[in-house]
């Protein structure tokens, strides 16, 4: 590894998805205190760099326009792309994705070194100058904070998840207190069933309940609700998290958001392990199997792992917390 001092120029590689961009997130700003007078430039998919947005640990973004670079016109868009990666020039090139074409761009950029951890995929550890060794089944946050440290950084809590503030959204009441409710996910067995949002939103009422997220699905909604599934963009569903007065999602991007913003929140996970891929937030709760603990609580993993489904009927395990957070006290706290 070079001497500090001979560290200009940073590349962060990392380009999606969007709970992996926020898991990042400690890491950068870790690496901006190790070397403040650096220039930090971060490879990230356009969708996600508005999470970028106001981050004083970067100091450039490289979109890596990821759709564009598909079908017939990819020619078109890949090789001015190319041109403008070789021409980066890194004194350090940091792969945090660990996939084949993560460790091609970062090869491409040129760097004087190249960081990747060991449980890089597709062969691409093959293109680092140095291998970070990390535990595969840790936490995503732990393993990037390890490549991190292994270039140098020092590892100080509490982590920082530097967010933006996000934008408002338009004629929306912030001041009636809500619950936010992030009931789908690309992943089908991860997302709830349209009885359980139902029961949900009718258990709630009259207090109001906010849905948001993407979704393919057409349903209606009782009259507590405000429907804003497939209308806010990332920074809006930031804002609404902030002023949320809890939020309960499935395992998902959105969820990873709330848990670097707030204690006050529910993640409901069916087939995933939450101490692997979990809230990054020790306070934040976690509903597995029909038991619903805090992540600081949460038992050792069982040598044959339970898999089910959340029920309508088990929304009303989750009432008494979330209806301790729209109780008059709260609400004018």
């Amino acid at each position: 590894m070079s001497s500090k001092s001979a560290i200009q120029s940073i590349l962060i590689i990392k380009p999606s998805s969007l709970g992996d961009v926020v898991h990042t997130l400690p890491a950068a700003a870790l690496i901006r205190d190790a070397y403040p007078e650096a220039d930090i430039t971060w490879v990230i998919n356009p969708e996600w760099a508005p999470l970028l947005r106001g981050n004083k640990s970067i100091d450039h973004v490289h979109i890596f326009p990821r759709g564009e670079l598909r079908g017939f016109g990819m020619s078109k868009h890949l090789l001015p792309w190319l041109r403008q990666t070789a021409r980066l020039q890194p004194d350090a090139a940091l792969d945090f994705q660990g996939l084949l074409r993560s460790a091609l761009i970062g090869r491409k950029s040129h760097p004087r070194e190249f960081y990747g951890m060991s449980d890089a995929r597709e062969g691409a550890r093959w293109f680092y100058d140095h291998v970070t060794p990390v535990d595969r089944s840790a936490h995503a946050v732990e393993r990037y904070l390890a490549l991190a440290e292994h270039f140098g950084a020092r590892i100080r809590h509490p982590l920082r998840f530097p967010l933006p503030t996000g934008d408002p959204v338009p004629r929306f009441d912030e001041d009636e207190p809500f619950v936010l409710l992030h009931p789908f996910a690309r992943g089908q067995r991860k997302s709830l069933s349209d009885l359980a949002v139902e029961e949900f939103c009718h258990a709630l009422a009259p207090h109001r309940v906010v849905l948001v997220g993407l979704t393919k699905r057409e349903m209606p909604v009782p009259e507590n609700c405000v429907n804003l599934l497939n209308h806010t963009t990332i920074l809006q569903l930031i804002w609404l998290i902030r002023r949320a007065r809890c939020t309960v999602s499935v395992d998902s991007g959105p969820m990873h958001i709330a848990a670097a913003i707030t204690d006050r929140l529910v993640s409901i996970h069916t087939w995933s392990d939450p101490r692997k891929v979990g809230p990054y937030n020790k306070e934040a709760w976690v509903w597995k199997n029909g038991d619903l603990l805090r992540m600081r609580d949460l038992p050792p993993p069982p040598k044959r792992a339970k898999k089910r489904t959340f029920k309508p009927a088990d929304v009303k395990q989750l009432l008494p917390l979330v209806r301790q957070h729209l109780s008059p006290a709260r609400c004018s706290g």
